[in-house]
């Protein structure tokens, strides 16, 4: 019998937020890895998948996935709905502590988490830096260019924003105001609670499976616009502590 998600749940301490679109060729093993991580994971933790309005059968080998095994969540949009929407329906439905995030495609591994786990203790998130990156120099030039925009136009001394595997105190995850695209922004948006962050090398694996949803307008032009907005926002964002109060 599957657990309700909707309260507390006192038995875990990591939900691992797995966003999916379009990645069938990658479920079996994707699954089998996950399962394997759980049974030695640093701290007890479960899974939940995030299909985002797959249309290549993806859904189909998730439900097979989560049939009757406790560790294994799903969550299932009625159509596409974008990367940032994925997140934050993950963020919005995590009940535990911590909150691990990772990507379907397996380029990085969730074997890492227990590296970023160390930390956890002292920072509101730690993020993984891509170490020695098995991409093509397309990807990776178009990467290189997004993260210099982003850090020449907010300067939040992140060095690999796009890493998709990060850890992050599910209370912080849940204060960070939304909007399309901003997963490019949630180290920084962190940071605008005034939260710390660490940051860790991690391994990166080829893609094995599957296509890249990405192409070099949604990883640098609109990462452009997006940029902008961020700034705006934060030049308006309301932050403020209270230093006294006779509320109970």
């Amino acid at each position: 019998m599957k657990r309700d998600n909707d309260s507390k749940d006192s038995n875990y301490k990591m939900t691992i937020v797995v966003p999916v679109y379009n990645e069938l060729a990658n479920i079996p093993r994707l699954g089998i890895t996950l399962l394997e991580y759980l049974t030695q994971s640093k701290v007890k933790s479960k899974v939940l998948f995030i299909d985002d309005g797959s249309t290549d059968g993806s859904f189909n080998e998730i439900e097979r996935l989560c049939t009757d095994n406790p560790n294994l969540n799903y969550i299932k949009f009625s159509h596409n709905c974008g990367l940032s929407s994925a997140i934050k329906a993950g963020i919005d439905h995590c009940n535990t502590e911590l909150l691990g995030y990772i990507d379907a495609d397996l380029q990085t591994t969730p074997f890492d988490f227990d590296k970023l786990l160390a930390y956890i203790d002292d920072y509101e998130a730690v993020i993984g830096i891509r170490n020695k990156r098995n991409d093509s120099w397309n990807k990776k030039i178009q990467s290189l260019l997004a993260n210099n925009i982003r850090r020449a136009l907010i300067n939040d001394g992140i060095i690999d924003t796009g890493c998709p595997l990060k850890v992050i105190k599910t209370t912080v995850a849940q204060a960070i105001p939304f909007f399309d695209g901003l997963h490019r922004f949630i180290p920084a948006m962190i940071q605008l609670q005034h939260g710390r962050i660490k940051q860790v090398p991690v391994q990166h694996f080829k893609r094995k499976a599957g296509t890249s949803k990405f192409n070099i307008f949604n990883r640098s032009f609109k990462p452009l616009q997006d940029t902008f907005a961020f700034r705006w926002m934060r030049s308006r964002y309301i932050n403020y502590k209270i230093e006294k109060t006779d509320i109970y």
